[in-house]
């Protein structure tokens, strides 16, 4: 998140805009899936907010997972409902471009050449050939909204099988030009939760929803509020300039 956030800032986090999550942490200190309810929250995250959320992919790149003790922090780009695209580096959300994120590390990134990124940076979600998105063209991706319903082709099997089987607990497969969950086949899908796509403002270094996918909205822990205070990760001394500064989220 640098340059908003550097190494050795420890920030409080606003949990009250969505509202604070209730969910049986010993069950999740055991490494098990839980149910997350959420009570009801002031507001509402906006893109380019500045989110905090758990890690979710802690075992495997091919499933969802809740890592409750590894946290992530990002910008939010994407909303649910939007439709995120990446031209040449740049983001664009519903159409409209260069607007979201770190504009000047996007331009930065939009001026390297394929060649100078290494495979695992340069290819991206859904890592597979036949869509070959990477972080220079992206998408269009849409991001699912609760109760939104999309037909299960075979790119959007790619693109929605691991929140598919995030919900459904259980393993969502491909076979006969057919999408199935045990069996059963799967032609459409209705969403039961909320995502969020995200991204780091060092664009060119960022473990986010460009390799991630779409957060759930159940692993987003809250907003990032303020700096609490900040210490030099190599000298030991208190950045105090930084000291209950404010977390620019627009």
């Amino acid at each position: 998140m640098e340059p908003e956030l550097i190494k050795g800032d420890r920030i409080v986090v606003n949990k009250w805009i969505q509202g604070p999550r209730l969910f049986n942490i010993w069950e999740a200190m055991k490494g098990k899936e839980v149910s997350i309810y959420r009570l009801p929250g002031l507001g509402k995250v906006k893109r380019n907010d500045i989110l905090v959320f758990n890690y979710p992919h802690p075992n495997s790149w091919e499933r969802i997972e809740m890592h409750l003790l590894q946290y992530y922090i990002k910008r939010c780009i994407g909303l649910p409902g939007d439709s995120v695209v990446i031209q040449k580096g740049v983001y664009a959300v519903n159409g409209i471009p260069d607007v979201f994120g770190n504009r000047a590390s996007q331009y930065r990134l939009s001026r390297q050449d394929a060649a100078s990124f290494p495979s695992g940076v340069y290819h991206c979600f859904p890592f597979d050939s036949s869509v070959d998105w990477n972080i220079l063209s992206f998408g269009p991706l849409y991001i699912p909204k609760k109760g939104d319903s999309i037909r299960l082709d075979y790119k959007n099997y790619l693109l929605y099988r691991q929140m598919i089987a995030w919900e459904l607990q259980d393993s969502v497969t491909w076979k006969d030009a057919t999408a199935y969950v045990k069996e059963k086949p799967l032609r459409q899908y209705q969403f039961r939760s909320n995502y969020y796509f995200v991204a780091g403002d060092k664009t060119e270094d960022s473990r986010d929803s460009r390799y991630l996918g779409p957060i759930p909205e159940e692993y987003v822990v809250g907003v990032a509020w303020r700096i609490l205070k900040s210490v030099d990760p190599y000298t030991g001394s208190y950045r105090r300039e930084r000291f209950w500064k404010n977390i620019r989220n627009h």
